[in-house]
């Protein structure tokens, strides 16, 4: 045999195996396919499955829950009535207290007034008993006048209201004011000679600082002058 034989009948041999391979594997695919569910495609989800439970409805309530719910109610009410007056009480009242304010603020001085009714009409009689007496009752309208004064006095120390005796004490500038200094050597320097105008003290407040002279020291060359 020539060596051109030789060739064609190992082309031959090549092509029968080739094709037997390709039909080996298509053998082996196809139990692959059908191992999938007809018409399902690989990787696809599977479809939902439709609902079948429904929502419940509730049932009519019983006639003991009817009566709760009765109950309840009347309650709400109640406790809104209860309410609605409470706000109208308490705004009744804010208005009352804003009313009493203000006339405490008006009449905080009521009870001085009245207190000091009394010393009115004492001067009143005073003035018009020195209008209806000759000119020889001078004494009796100088008793009339020193019984006002009294009066008013004790009228102003029962509502607390004290005098501020300064003179002969040390100048003190929370209880004294200053009017003026006098040099002299029978008092030590800083102590208060004279009291122009009479201070007053409301229980623990100053209400009215004392006008005072004050004394001061003299120089060397009065004190020299007097000896």
């Amino acid at each position: 045999m020539s060596s051109e034989g030789k060739e064609e009948n190992q082309k031959a041999n090549h092509i029968e195996i080739t094709d037997s391979e390709e039909k080996d594997t298509s053998t082996q695919a196809e139990p692959e396919q059908e191992s999938q569910a007809p018409g399902q495609a690989e990787g696809e989800p599977e479809p939902n499955e439709p609902e079948t439970e429904e929502e419940e409805e509730l049932p009519p309530p019983t006639p003991e829950e009817l009566k709760e719910l009765r109950q309840q109610a009347a309650k709400a009410e109640e406790y809104y009535d209860r309410l609605q007056r409470q706000v109208a009480e308490a705004d009744n009242l804010r208005k009352r207290l804003a009313k009493e304010k203000q006339d405490a603020i008006r009449y905080a001085n009521e009870s001085l007034i009245e207190e000091l009714l009394p010393t009115m009409d004492s001067f009143e009689m005073a003035i018009s008993a020195a209008r209806d007496s000759d000119d020889n009752s001078i004494d009796s309208l100088k008793t009339g006048i020193e019984m006002v004064y009294t009066q008013l006095k004790r009228t102003l120390e029962e509502i607390g209201v004290t005098e501020i005796d300064a003179i002969g004490q040390a100048f003190d500038p929370s209880e004294h004011e200053a009017m003026s200094r006098k040099k002299t050597d029978k008092a030590e320097e800083g102590t208060v000679l004279e009291q122009t105008r009479k201070g007053y003290r409301l229980r623990d407040r100053l209400l009215r600082a004392a006008s005072v002279v004050v004394a001061t020291a003299l120089d060397d060359a009065e004190e020299e002058t007097e000896q």
